[in-house]
């Protein structure tokens, strides 16, 4: 390995358009974010350094040994995350980057591509969740910000246009500006050398920042590299991982699908995975799976230590991952299309990682077919429920739950053709992951607000007869529209009494899961008014209100919110006792004596 001279900004652009630099299939994707990317190039117009590079240089005939990915330039959040697979020719050798992915795909992002993120607030599906922003550059004046120099943005074309105080530069152009007589060509035009148009200090600092921009594009040796030009990959390996385990750089799942992509013989580990990853986060209403838990599923349920560590990631180990690829994934398939009919998707599963243990038993138990529909797995899909529902109330996968999966495999393995729910609880009680509940914790769980994912686990349990083959919604009994402080005072309620009603309506006491078309027509209707257009006679009616954990006499009126609400309260809480099999703290107290 030697160093080699710097080469510009430049020609590493034309030599990735040309691609001559690719990415070998054990890098892992592009993660930088724009603030990231907007802090390397002030970095560079500031001439601090920023790290050499490691480029491996694979000879012609070694090519086909290997499999090489292409640069990423118009990152898409959700449509273009992932990089394409290279089909380069062997006619001449090929530069592989070990080190410095990141940096080097921001470099091409910012000038030759763009950057799309989901914006806060939007729906995943929405038309304009994703607007499509490429890096500029303000020409008038240096940035606002505390430490940083150099206003580089990621803007829209509708905010880039010029204001008071900006000019904004799109960066891909100094890629056209090859000489400094079309930088000042391009000065001349832009007007930005016209004091009658820009003050002589904007004038002077457009003059002064664009300079400087070429020079750090097109004339500086920006980027410093070493070049390894070993042929075994066994070696290159090595190197990566040294490079890239010894601090943050690298997550060990990426490292684990590094090695795998290195190391599977019939697959490519890389693609399989994130094809994998797309698809699973598309059943249902969606779900926010990542590769991580994929990674994790592959070690549980070979049975390997489920530590992300390079000693577990042996070749021999890569090779069994592999011929149970078929096998795991349809494991986990089954295992989130299972959590998914049960309600779960990306808003109310909050612990994604629940899903391994379920995928374990499905796996061990050959129930890929017959979990979702048969008869005679009824039992465990209602065991299941319940101890999903338990493990996210308890929040027992918080932090880093390795030490439950060795344990959750050695219960399975011993109980074979069930899901054992009363040996987990039992196991777990008194321990840190218990999930048992006392009455505190019931108390809690009645305290859980409208739209939390807490609350769906909890309105789960209490709607234990509900048909999957629909969706459901959190609903409010009494419509959340009511609860308006202005129209209480209007009705003549009293300060306190809106206090009350304000501070309950979002509660659990208020709250039920009800078919998504029928939370469409109650809309906002008054619950009793909604019930006697809904069913047309008394015998439904009170159904309807014994499966809502309402008793028939109970008034409706929302004059008697508080009451109606004290009154479910108790007995959702004699509900959730009854179902948690928790005791009284007078019949523990009473035990103790």
């Amino acid at each position: 390995m030697a160093y080699q001279t710097p080469i510009t900004i430049k020609d590493t652009i034309d030599n990735i358009k040309k691609r001559h630099y690719l990415l070998p299939s054990i890098q892992r994707e592009f993660v930088w974010d724009t603030n990231q990317i907007e802090m390397l190039f002030d970095s560079l117009m500031r001439d601090y350094p920023i790290s050499t590079f490691l480029f491996w240089q694979v000879d012609k005939s070694k090519i086909k040994d290997f499999q090489f990915y292409e640069f990423l330039n118009k990152y898409h959040e959700k449509d273009n995350r992932h990089n394409r697979k290279a089909e380069p020719n062997d006619d001449e050798n090929i530069i592989a980057l070990l080190d410095g992915q990141q940096r080097m795909t921001s470099l091409y992002v910012a000038l030759t591509g763009s950057y799309a993120k989901k914006m806060p607030y939007y729906q995943w599906n929405s038309p304009h969740a994703f607007p499509e922003k490429k890096l500029y550059l303000n020409l008038l004046k240096p940035s606002d910000e505390l430490e940083i120099e150099y206003d580089f943005k990621f803007l829209t074309e509708d905010d880039a246009v010029p204001t008071e105080g900006y000019f904004w530069f799109e960066c891909g152009k100094i890629l056209e500006l090859t000489d400094m007589g079309k930088i000042s060509m391009f000065m001349m035009k832009s007007k930005l050398m016209d004091t009658s148009v820009y003050a002589e200090a904007q004038s002077e600092f457009a003059i002064n920042t664009l300079n400087e921009f070429f020079n750090v594009i097109h004339q500086k040796g920006t980027i410093s590299y070493y070049l390894e030009k070993s042929e075994e990959l066994d070696k290159v390996l090595q190197i990566f991982i040294r490079i890239n385990s010894g601090g943050t750089k690298l997550s060990y799942s990426d490292l684990l699908l590094s090695i795998a992509t290195a190391q599977w013989k019939e697959k490519d580990a890389r693609e399989v995975i994130h094809e994998f990853v797309d698809s699973i986060n598309q059943i249902g209403d969606g779900f926010n799976f990542n590769k991580d838990i994929v990674l994790k599923s592959c070690l549980v349920l070979a049975d390997f230590d489920v530590k992300f560590k390079v000693d577990n990631f042996t070749k021999e180990n890569m090779l069994t991952i592999e011929s149970n690829w078929d096998k795991t994934s349809a494991a986990m398939r089954s295992s989130i299309e299972l959590v998914s009919k049960l309600g779960y998707s990306r808003n109310n599963l909050s612990a994604t990682n629940t899903i391994i243990p379920i995928a374990y038993f499905i796996y061990k138990n050959d129930f890929v077919d017959s979990i979702l529909h048969s008869g005679q797995r009824d039992g465990d899909r209602k065991a299941i429920k319940e101890w999903l529902a338990r493990v996210l109330l308890r929040g027992s996968f918080g932090g880093t739950p390795d030490s439950i999966y060795p344990v959750m495999r050695n219960i399975f393995n011993g109980n074979l053709g069930r899901f054992p729910l009363p040996e987990i609880i039992e196991h777990y009680r008194g321990r840190n992951k218990s999930i048992s509940f006392n009455e505190d914790d019931i108390e809690s769980i009645l305290d859980l607000q409208y739209g939390k994912a807490k609350t769906y686990c909890a309105l789960s349990l209490l709607y234990p007869g509900l048909n999957y083959s629909f969706k459901y919604h959190q609903d409010h009994i009494h419509p959340q529209s009511f609860f308006n402080k202005k129209t209480l005072r209007k009705d003549g309620f009293s300060e306190e009494v809106i206090d009350t009603y304000l501070s309950h309506y979002n509660s659990l006491a208020n709250l039920q899961l009800l078919q998504a078309t029928q939370n469409i027509e109650k809309s906002d209707k008054p619950f009793s008014y909604w019930l006697e257009q809904t069913y047309s006679t008394q015998a439904e009616r009170e159904s309807c209100l014994m499966q809502n954990h309402i008793a028939p006499n109970q008034s409706l009126e929302f004059s008697d919110f508080i009451n109606f609400i004290e009154v479910r309260r108790k007995t959702l809480k004699n509900q959730l006792m009854t179902m948690l099999d928790v005791k009284t703290m007078t019949a523990e107290l009473e035990l103790t004596e």
